[in-house]
C-alpha cells in the first residue's frame, strides 16, 4: 500500500520547510509514504527548497495556472506513481499533519472513498463572525447540492482513495473544493468527516483579496457547478421563478377582466408585455434544462470512459515500473535534488532511456539488445512471453526520472 501526500505550492519557499518537517514518513497501514510538491509557477525558490528538503517528487508548471489546476495535476501524478491513497494538504502548514493517520483510517477500513478534514470552523477563534456564518451557509448549500454529509466544504485537508481519485475531474478554474464534493455526490462515493487540528495562519489567503471577493468567486463557482451537475433542478427552478413572475405581472389585468369584463380591463399594457417576456423566458429556461440534462448525461459517460482509460493507462505504467511522462506544458524535477529544475518557461529535456527500461514506446529510443539476448518482440527459449508495449508519451511531454 502506497500513500502519497501532495502539496500544491505558489511562492511558498518561506513556509514549505515547516510544513514538510511536520509530514510523516510512515503511516500505519501503508508500506510506503511519499511526498509530492506541485509548484504552480512560483517565482521564488519553492522548487529548490522542496528538493533540498527531501521531497520525493517535485513537479510543476512554467507559469501560474491556479489552485484547481495544481491540485488536479497532483492527483494525476499520484495515480501515475501508483498511489493507493492520496492526501492533499497546504504548504503554509495550516493543517495539523499529525491528523493524517486519522484522516486515512476510514479509507483503510473500507468505510469511505473520500475523507474531509473538519476544522470545526464554528469554533475557530481566528475566523470573524461573518466568515463563520459564510462558512456554515456555503457548506449547507454544498451539502444540499451534493447530498453528502459534509461538515467543512472548503477544507483542503482531505484524503482520496484510488477509486475516488480515478473518478475526479475538475473543470472550475478557481478552486477544487466545492466541485469535487458535488462530483463525489453524483458518483455515489462514501464520505466521512474527521475532526482535524488546525495551526495558526502564517499569512493571508492568496485565493481572495477580501471576504466579499471570496463570496463572489465561490458564488460563481456554485453557479457553474449547479448548471453542470444538476441542470434540470437549476434551469427548472429559474423557469418556475420566471413563470410566477409572469403570473404576477398578468394578475392586475386578470382581476379587472374578471370583475368588470373586457371594457374594464384597460390600461395594463405594460404589465401584459412584462408578463409575456417573463413567460417566454420561462419556456426558454425549461427547454435549456432539458438540453443541459442531455449534455450532463454525456458528461457522465465521458467521466466513466476517463476512469476506465486511467485504470488501463496507470495500471500499465505501474506494472512495467517504468518512468511515466508528465502532462504537456508541465515540468518534472529530479528527486532528491540530483540536478536543477528547468528554468521558467521551459520543459524538462527528455531523459535518455537506460538498459533497464522495460519496454520503450515507439519514438522513445528503444535500447539495442545485448549479445545473446532475444530480439525485440520475441521471447528467449523457456522464458515468459514479453509484456505488451506501454502507451506512448503524450505529445510534448518529458520523460521522468
Amino acid at each position: 500500500m502506497k500513500l502519497i501526500i501532495q502539496i500544491p505550492c505558489l511562492n511558498e519557499a518561506e513556509h514549505l520547510p515547516t510544513a514538510l518537517a511536520a509530514l510523516p514518513r510512515s503511516v500505519p497501514g501503508f508500506d510506503t509514504v511519499e511526498w509530492l510538491v506541485i509548484d504552480d509557477g512560483s517565482t521564488d525558490d519553492t522548487r529548490q527548497v522542496a528538493m533540498a528538503c527531501g521531497v520525493d517528487h517535485v513537479i510543476g508548471f512554467p507559469r501560474n495556472r491556479g489552485l484547481a489546476a495544481a491540485f488536479s495535476f497532483g492527483i494525476e501524478e499520484s495515480l501515475r506513481r501508483g498511489a493507493d491513497v492520496v492526501v492533499n494538504t497546504d504548504a503554509d502548514n495550516q493543517y495539523d499533519a499529525a491528523s493524517i493517520p486519522a484522516l486515512v483510517a476510514p479509507i483503510l477500513s473500507g468505510e469511505a472513498d473520500l475523507v474531509i478534514g473538519d476544522r470545526e470552523t464554528g469554533s475557530v477563534a481566528e475566523f470573524s463572525p461573518i466568515k463563520r456564518a459564510l462558512q456554515r451557509a456555503g457548506t449547507s448549500v454544498v451539502r444540499s447540492i451534493s447530498g453528502l454529509p459534509v461538515e467543512d466544504a472548503t477544507s483542503g485537508f482531505r484524503a482520496y482513495s484510488r477509486a475516488a481519485a480515478m473518478s475526479l475531474v475538475i473543470t472550475t478554474p478557481y478552486t477544487y473544493t466545492l466541485e469535487s464534493l458535488v462530483q463525489a455526490g453524483n458518483s455515489r462515493l462514501a464520505l466521512v468527516n474527521v475532526p482535524v487540528g488546525r495551526n495558526d495562519s502564517v499569512r493571508p489567503s492568496r485565493l481572495f483579496g477580501s471576504m466579499w471577493g471570496y463570496v463572489r468567486r465561490n458564488s460563481i463557482a456554485l453557479f457553474r457547478i449547479l448548471s453542470y451537475y444538476s441542470p434540470l433542478r437549476f434551469f427548472w427552478t429559474l423557469a418556475t421563478v420566471l413563470g410566477l413572475g409572469a403570473l404576477a405581472a398578468w394578475a392586475p389585468f386578470a382581476l379587472d377582466f374578471v370583475r368588470e369584463g373586457r371594457s374594464g380591463a384597460t390600461g395594463h399594457m405594460q404589465s401584459i408585455i412584462l408578463g409575456a417576456v417573463l413567460a417566454i423566458s420561462a419556456v426558454q429556461m425549461f427547454a435549456l434544462g432539458v438540453i443541459a440534462d442531455q449534455v450532463s448525461s454525456l458528461r457522465q459517460i465521458g467521466i466513466r470512459n476517463l476512469r476506465e482509460t486511467r485504470e488501463l493507462h496507470y495500471g500499465a505504467l505501474h506494472a512495467r515500473a517504468g518512468r511515466p511522462t508528465t502532462l504537456p506544458g508541465a515540468w518534472d524535477a529530479p528527486t532528491q535534488g540530483t540536478s536543477a529544475a528547468p528554468p521558467q518557461g521551459t520543459s524538462a529535456a527528455p531523459v535518455p532511456p537506460t538498459p533497464t527500461d522495460a519496454a520503450a514506446a515507439p519514438g522513445e529510443g528503444a535500447t539495442r539488445p545485448a549479445p545473446g539476448a532475444a530480439a525485440p518482440g520475441t521471447a528467449a527459449p523457456g522464458a515468459a512471453a514479453p509484456a505488451p508495449p506501454a502507451a506512448p508519451a503524450a505529445p510534448g511531454a518529458s520523460r521522468r526520472t
